[in-house]
């Protein structure tokens, strides 16, 4: 039985399609980042390159900043702090992919109660780490 009382699902605007379109012909991570600094996806890479090499804490500031551009995307999008964030729909993913480099940068560090809240708040938005990982 669906919640009756559960808000809309939040679908963010499209402002990671530079994003995506300079990262597919070959631009620097960080350059599209400086070019389109409000993008979660630009930032999500960013975190997911450092975690890959073995730099958490660059990792851990790229994600964060990623999240909170992605946190004030959803609430200029009508989000209230509760409720669906669709794995689905494309211009969600770059917020959700900082959530995930967050937390795992976070356990990283030895945050593990961070860690444990970017988990339960990925679940929160309907989906879970191994679906937005896949979307590496």
């Amino acid at each position: 039985m669906d919640d009756l009382l559960a808000p809309e699902p939040t679908h963010l605007p499209d402002v990671d399609a530079r994003v995506r379109g300079d990262l597919e012909s070959g631009v620097r991570a960080d350059e599209a980042a400086a070019r389109t600094p409000t993008s979660s996806l630009a930032w999500a890479v960013l975190a997911e390159g450092a975690l890959a090499t073995d730099e958490p804490v660059a990792a851990y500031a790229y994600a964060r900043t990623g999240y909170h551009r992605g946190l004030d995307a959803l609430r200029r999008a009508g989000w209230r702090g509760r409720g669906a964030v669709p794995v689905g729909h494309g211009p969600n993913q770059g917020f959700l992919r900082a959530l995930l480099a967050l937390a795992e940068a976070a356990a990283a560090i030895g945050e593990d109660d961070e860690a444990e809240r970017c988990r339960t708040f990925l679940v929160d938005c309907g989906t879970s780490a191994d679906e937005v990982a896949a979307l590496r």
